[in-house]
């Protein structure tokens, strides 16, 4: 098996199909005259028995799940064709698939040297479709669970106001296991299996790179969704997460564009065109800042123990270390700092073992998250603006001012800012720009906001 990124010329979107008596998806694609690569998604659950409406929409949400997860392997070549063998879309679909690639691989482009604006262009061969009916699913919501703070946020948000949840995972990851089953709530664990050459393709030298895994992951459970009958798919992606890193010469690029609001906007209405009309996609947490959310979290020690944000524990191919926290990556360093102005000191350190602002090998990674001097990281951080709050007002506590990191920000970095942009207090705001249905914002706003 040979893989020459540059002689390819077209990517295949070769056709996907689904079992409902296994529960198993599988997606397939090529690169021009090559072999097929199938992915596979496992549903639990099975057998599934799909009257004609549901069994439609999830042909549909199959399809979308096939041609949003096929970012995965384009990268590996980014070819200048794009081919859909099996089906048709039209030209809505084309549209949002295009924005998804472009801006979804934007991290991937930029460390790659690669220019993917005007590049990436699917065919639009059919005409518009009717707009998909209202398949009467129930009141359940699909809670994507990821082990950090904001999931369990949103998950203890619903269950305050007695909204049926399942608590969802894709992946074998023991870490997030631990942490759903701490909830005491149903879980579903879906699994997926990446065709296997694509491995070997990176091993022969194909492009690598971040891809927009929040995309692929809702797109999973919003088919499981339909399958399952229920009407929300819900995630914990805060307002920040819209805002990217602004490089010099290039402009923003954000590490987590597929967690931001234009996604979820653009994601959340094709499925109801195309998928589902009563299916509902939805951040719980899109009004609310980083430091918003840390605030809710620090409310409750249930999950101490259990919870980590700490990419370094989630590997494609590994197992979580023995630690939750390695307390050197931008996350562990963000999600410190967030939760110290809202969490005793003892029980902040206990948490993560150490004291990461008595640190002075750390004053490097928090520069880069004050945006002093750096870019913000490529990392799921919050805006530098409430990192630069945060720090701020931990400077003028006697338990934390005389700690490495907050000692030299008062010395160095605090004169040069400007004192009105360092409140806390305008960051707590709840915004009006979500996707939650309004009958349930109407009991969640008075609680997202205490």
């Amino acid at each position: 098996m040979t893989f020459d990124r540059d002689s390819i010329r077209a990517f295949h979107f070769a056709g996907c199909d689904f079992d409902a008596a296994s529960g198993v998806a599988r997606l397939r694609y090529a690169f021009d005259g090559g072999p097929e690569l199938v992915e596979t998604i496992t549903v639990p659950g099975a057998p599934f028995a799909l009257d004609a409406a549901r069994a439609q929409a999830a042909e549909q949400a199959l399809r979308v799940l096939h041609l949003i997860a096929g970012v995965s392997y384009y990268k590996a070549a980014v070819p200048e064709e794009i081919r859909i063998d099996s089906y048709a879309i039209d030209a809505d679909t084309a549209a949002f698939l295009e924005s998804l690639y472009t801006n979804g691989l934007g991290e991937f482009a930029y460390r790659n040297g690669l220019n993917l604006h005007g590049r990436i262009r699917f065919p639009a061969d059919a005409s518009d479709a009717p707009a998909a009916p209202a398949l009467g699913l129930r009141r359940h919501a699909l809670v994507a669970i990821g082990g950090g703070k904001d999931s369990l946020v949103s998950i203890e948000a619903l269950r305050a106001i007695g909204v049926d949840q399942t608590v969802t995972w894709i992946g074998g990851s023991q870490l997030i296991k631990a942490c759903a089953e701490r909830t005491g709530l149903p879980t579903l664990n879906i699994g997926r299996q990446l065709a296997p050459e694509l491995f070997e393709y990176n091993r022969q030298g194909a492009w690598n790179g971040h891809i927009p895994v929040t995309a692929i992951n809702s797109a999973i459970m919003a088919f499981a969704a339909v399958l399952l009958g229920v009407d929300q798919v819900v995630f914990s992606n805060e307002r920040s997460a819209s805002y990217g890193s602004l490089i010099e010469g290039t402009g923003e690029v954000n590490h987590q564009w597929s967690k931001g609001w234009a996604f979820e906007r653009d994601f959340g209405a094709h499925l109801q065109k195309h998928v589902a009309a009563d299916l509902h996609y939805y951040s719980l947490l899109r009004p609310l800042s980083e430091l918003a959310v840390a605030r809710q979290f620090a409310k409750s020690d249930r999950y101490d123990a259990h919870f980590s944000s700490c990419n370094r524990n989630f590997h494609l191919l590994g197992e979580r270390p023995a630690n939750r926290w390695c307390g050197v990556c931008p996350k562990c360093h963000f999600v410190f700092l967030a939760l110290a102005p809202f969490m005793p000191k003892p029980r902040l350190v206990s948490i993560f073992g150490r004291n990461l602002l008595d640190d002075p090998a750390q004053i490097p990674g928090y520069d880069a998250l004050l945006e002093f001097q750096d870019h913000k990281p490529f990392e799921c951080v919050g805006e530098g603006k409430e990192s630069r709050a945060a720090m701020a007002a931990l400077s003028e506590r006697p338990e934390w001012r005389e700690d490495a990191v907050v000692e030299r920000f008062s010395r160095e970095i605090r004169p040069q800012l400007d004192a009105s942009e360092l409140e806390v207090a305008p960051l707590l705001k709840i915004d009006d720009e979500h996707r939650i249905p309004a009958a349930l914002w109407e009991r969640l706003r008075a609680r997202l906001a205490s």
